[in-house]
């Protein structure tokens, strides 16, 4: 660290150009529409991935995978990594995973009714119609996301704090007038990027309460839960469901897919999520960029679930089920038993995301926060004031409150 802030080590601008140069000198190289043609990609697991991934959206359009992420997506190739960039100026109606407004507000109010605190939730719906017309004045949405895969939970390779520290000040030179952030970051699994992050004058802003599971481990969990996820998996055979893979899927199934996932995600939960495009399924299914997985009865997929692992940590950004189906019949109990199964198998640690916070609490997992690193610090203070005012409140007062009633 350094070659690569000065002395206070508290904010990348009072780097010297000497610094700067060496510092980024064959390191960070940024990608855009134009010049994917030229990206070198790196010959490992990685590398392989993100290419799969992200040069079809490169090249089409993030729109046609994910209809409500409008962006300009780059790449940031560092050593061995390839960092995802999505660029944006406002986009007030975008997935929150590319619009802070669409996060800190849109989606906000739509998850007061789990406080079942009528007057408290009145009260912090004002709030938050006041809070949203401050940060489009301060035009929080012009923004610059590193690491930022347009899914509910970007997951980190295995990158050091000093890289991190190296693309955000290559983004901020790029990108003088937005902010910048790092989504998805949880100090117990980056405490590294966290603290490097921190140091070169980032915000750790608080974003929602996550489990994981950690179902490699002998000792997971307790007697209780083990016998919950054991009765959750012996609903399969009472109901007569298959547990089958994508080798036992073909395209006549994908509809259904993309049907199963708005009728949790999007329907149930909110249509601010990620709205996959049944493209997205197509090209995930042919490339293996997410592994399909689903509940099948007499030949109809009733729940799917889509996983992809890195860096030794598992997620699912693909989950639903027929919501139509009773209750009783427990879809989602037999479906995240047998997600908690492949987490196991593989011997990773699973990131189950938000929501459902007391079943995941019955099961074994632990909840822990997740936080954005904010760089803000080369804006005008109007620019500023509103991730500073998030700073303090979500601080201060969101995560005392979701600790307390175990959101």
């Amino acid at each position: 660290m350094k070659n690569i802030v000065r002395e206070d080590r508290t904010d990348c601008r009072n780097l010297t150009v000497e610094e700067r140069s060496r510092n980024r000198a064959g390191r960070v190289h940024l990608y855009d529409q134009n010049s994917i043609n030229e990206m070198d990609w790196p010959d490992t697991e990685d590398g392989r991935y993100a290419r799969l991934y992200l040069e079809p959206m490169m090249l089409n359009g993030t729109q046609s995978y994910i209809s409500n992420v409008e962006t300009t997506l780059l790449l940031a190739r560092l050593d061995d990594l390839v960092i995802p960039l999505t660029v944006n100026e406002a986009e007030y109606d975008n997935a929150y995973v590319c619009s802070p407004y669409t996060h800190y507000v849109s989606y906000a109010k739509q998850e007061l009714n789990m406080l079942q605190k009528p007057v408290l939730e009145k009260g912090l719906s004002v709030l938050l119609s006041l809070l949203g017309w401050g940060m489009r004045q301060s035009r929080i949405n012009k923004v610059v996301n590193v690491n930022n895969w347009m899914l509910s939970t970007n997951l980190y390779p295995a990158m050091s704090g000093e890289q991190a520290v190296k693309l955000l000040i290559a983004v901020q030179e790029r990108y003088p007038k937005h902010a910048i952030v790092f989504r998805s970051l949880c100090p117990g699994l980056h405490l590294d990027l966290t603290d490097k992050l921190r140091d070169a004058g980032c915000r750790l802003i608080p974003s929602r309460q996550i489990y994981l599971y950690h179902a490699s481990d002998p000792n997971f969990g307790n007697a209780k839960s083990r016998w919950l996820l054991k009765r959750d998996y012996q609903l399969l055979a009472k109901h007569g469901y298959d547990f089958v893979s994508e080798a036992d899927m073909t395209m006549a199934d994908i509809p259904r897919i993309a049907e199963l996932y708005r009728l949790l995600y999007l329907e149930k939960y909110s249509y601010h999520n990620p709205q996959f495009s049944e493209r997205m399924i197509t090209t995930a299914m042919a490339t293996g960029t997410l592994r399909l997985y689903g509940l099948r009865k007499e030949g109809q997929l009733d729940a799917i679930m889509g996983y992809f692992c890195r860096n030794g940590v598992m997620t699912t950004p693909l989950f639903g089920y027929d919501t139509a189906v009773p209750q009783s019949v427990g879809l989602y109990r037999m479906l995240s038993a047998c997600l908690i199964g492949q987490a196991r198998d593989k011997g990773h640690l699973l990131h189950e995301s938000a929501g459902a916070a007391q079943f995941k609490r019955n099961r074994g997992a632990v909840a822990d926060f997740e936080y954005s690193a904010v760089y803000v610090r080369h804006l005008p203070r109007g620019r500023r004031w509103c991730w500073s005012l998030l700073d303090r409140l979500l601080n201060r007062v969101g995560v005392p409150l979701m600790r307390r009633m175990k959101l």
